[in-house]
């Protein structure tokens, strides 16, 4: 909103200062301040209304130390990390972007999903929560809309062919003096670690004839429900303890804010040899916010937590960051970038898997991990919460680096 207000008083009246709104990197430094100040200073008030409401989480005795004084913490605290996002996206980002919307859309629809989750859990006093079958029905529900999206929408774009710039320009303007080489919807992604890092999904369906490309779709949107689902389980699953989902999240995200600063940008993208995708830049103030509100809610979070984020939290942190990876083109990043999750799921799937077969085999479940997800498995051999917390974010931050690095290590 106030991107067009400042537009408007630049072209009728020519206010000073008012161009300073059509920059990229102003916006999203306005946005996470914006963010963590929201998050900060109202979570606080959030937070109060939650006890007041009676919203406490209620706690099943694992025999895990601390655990029991958790009991009554309030949670749905994810409510602080959506308004915290959408609020400075609202005023700051271009709202007839396509790559903006689809993210406000993901939040919004996450959101919800998680939200009911947890309603159920609290007011209902159903610890089940809403049914598993629900849950995947709204993921795949936002798999449908976004691999649509991504797929059908003419403002989903591409530029294989990049121009040499004769200057660098963030500006968003009308007219640009350049010339640009024609935009052409592609499901053209990036492949990690390879020299011909570029693979079209569309590849995957020639055996369907000269005709294949057109029903790539029939491929790239069952992948974008996959993602989605995995990811938005495995930020879930990490949510445990106190600070865990939340800052490794944030690490995540600001990764991926930088993919998108760079792919969206033809100067760095022409630099670095990397897609060039049009109209991206615009979801860096997204990212930022989100990065500013994910930090401002672990003001709360970290041990001793004063609240828990929740399904509203964590379903939608993962359903985000899946559809910002898949927007940049990095989905197939994703087992690195977000080795967190993954190590958090895996660890669940090999534990039941094992307990399964084992118990076929032998008449007597065996495990393979003290307990899973994998955090738990730690906190089995009393390690801290904050150490745990802590290293996991320094794997996190050490998976980010070598994600950034994979833009020049072919």
């Amino acid at each position: 909103m106030l991107y067009y207000l400042f537009e408007f008083l630049e072209e009728q009246y020519q206010m000073p200062g008012a161009s300073v709104f059509q920059f990229i990197t102003f916006r999203a430094a306005l946005a996470i301040i914006l963010s963590l100040l929201f998050s900060t200073i109202f979570g606080k008030k959030i937070i109060l209304m939650l006890q007041k409401k009676q919203v406490g989480e209620s706690v099943r005795d694992l025999g895990l130390q601390g655990q029991m004084q958790k009991a009554g913490t309030p949670t749905m605290g994810g409510i602080i990390i959506i308004l915290a996002t959408l609020i400075p996206v609202l005023l700051l980002a271009r709202l007839d972007n396509i790559y903006v919307i689809m993210l406000i859309v993901t939040t919004l629809w996450m959101g919800a999903v998680g939200f009911t989750d947890d309603y159920i859990k609290v007011f209902k006093k159903d610890k089940a929560g809403l049914s598993g079958k629900f849950k995947v029905m709204g993921q795949v529900g936002l798999g449908l809309f976004v691999g649509a999206v991504m797929y059908f929408h003419p403002g989903v774009t591409i530029k294989q062919e990049k121009i040499n710039p004769q200057f660098e320009t963030e500006k968003i303007t009308q007219n640009s003096p350049r010339e640009f080489n024609p935009e052409e919807q592609s499901l053209l992604t990036t492949i990690p670690f390879v020299k011909d890092n570029e693979f079209d999904y569309s590849k995957l369906i020639t055996w369907l004839g000269d005709d294949y490309a057109k029903y790539a779709w029939l491929i790239f949107i069952p992948i974008v429900i996959f993602i989605i689902t995995a990811v938005s389980n495995g930020a879930n699953l990490t949510d445990g303890i106190d600070g865990l989902a939340a800052g490794s999240s944030a690490i995540i995200v600001f990764a991926l804010a930088i993919f998108a600063f760079i792919s969206g940008n033809i100067v760095f993208s022409d630099y670095l040899n990397v897609m060039y995708i049009p109209r991206l830049g615009e979801l860096v103030i997204f990212t930022s916010a989100f990065v500013g509100a994910l930090i401002g809610f672990l003001w709360y979070n970290t041990y001793p937590a004063q609240v828990f984020m929740g399904d509203t939290g964590s379903l939608t942190i993962g359903g985000v960051i899946a559809v910002i990876a898949i927007a940049v083109r990095k989905e197939l990043l994703i087992p690195v970038l977000c080795g967190i999750f993954f190590a958090e799921s895996l660890s669940v799937i090999l534990q039941v898997s094992w307990f399964k077969y084992t118990k076929k085999k032998y008449g007597e479940g065996r495990r393979i991990f003290l307990m899973s997800p994998l955090h738990h498995h730690y906190q089995k051999k009393n390690y801290h919460e904050s150490k745990i917390v802590t290293r996991f974010w320094i794997v996190g931050i050490f998976l980010a680096i070598i994600s950034i690095v994979t833009l020049k290590l072919r």
